[in-house]
């Protein structure tokens, strides 16, 4: 085989590696707008709204696991689960806590597996350090200001005394964890991670009342948060797609 068509084969290989992806994530567009579908602002917390709005998360996770193998449930997969975990309890406000505590547990395995050698192979090369640096920078004053900002409020929240340093917590853990998405230098890691503390961000002006009551606020969190995970799993994927090729490539 030439290297024409090597490169054909390989062409031709992503392309249906693509349309068995985008047929794998089906069942997560439907479930997502199900959810949406039956949303409604006076909807009583049950076990049944619980199941609809983490379905799609778990759905996430298993595509993730059908693609990557059982050691990603230490990784984005385990990150989905726990995240559905928080999905869960965020529908009861009195759980928001745990919810928070299942979220901060996912963003430590996505990091733990931006960190891994699975994304290490093309960090180096996709951008450069003192670029790296800037962003790293520009997410801490971005995050530090957020928090800042976002203290008074906290303050004069329920369990005040838990929240305001739970909080301050959660938000240094998603701050490292989009940090560590730009050291992968993939696109779709990265945007999912930058999307994620978007929707958080939303999600926080709306629940510690920083500003008034906003229609479709709580769709514009949902929104940009099933868009995160889905970024982040598929970067994910990605990524496992990208290492076996690059090993290949190695060995030949």
């Amino acid at each position: 085989m030439d290297i024409l068509e090597t490169d054909a084969y390989d062409k031709r290989r992503k392309r249906n590696m693509s349309c068995a992806l985008l047929l794998s994530l089906l069942p997560f567009f439907l479930s997502s707008a199900l959810y949406f579908y039956l949303w409604t602002p006076d909807l009583v917390p049950s076990v049944v709204s619980a199941g609809v709005k983490a379905a799609p998360t778990l759905l996430l996770a298993a595509v993730v696991l059908s693609w990557n193998g059982g050691q990603s449930v230490l990784g984005v997969a385990g990150g989905l689960i726990f995240s559905a975990v928080g999905d869960c309890c965020l529908v009861w406000p009195e759980l928001f806590i745990h919810g928070m505590g299942a979220f901060a547990v996912a963003h430590l395995l996505y990091s733990v597996t931006f960190l891994s050698s699975r994304y290490a192979t093309y960090s180096s090369s996709s951008s450069s350090s003192s670029l790296n640096r800037f962003l790293h920078l520009v997410l801490v004053i971005v995050g530090g200001a957020f928090y800042i900002y976002l203290f008074p409020f906290l303050q004069k929240a329920p369990n005040s005394d838990l929240l305001t340093p739970g909080v301050g917590i959660y938000f240094v853990l998603i701050t490292v964890m989009a940090a560590l998405a730009i050291r992968t230098g993939h696109v779709a890691t990265l945007s999912g991670s930058l999307i994620f503390m978007v929707s958080d961000a939303s999600l926080a002006l709306q629940v510690f009342k920083v500003l008034p009551p906003i229609e479709h606020g709580h769709i514009v969190v949902m929104v940009t948060y099933y868009l995160a995970q889905l970024l982040i799993a598929v970067g994910d994927i990605k990524a496992a797609e990208d290492k076996d090729d690059f090993s290949k490539w190695k060995r030949s």
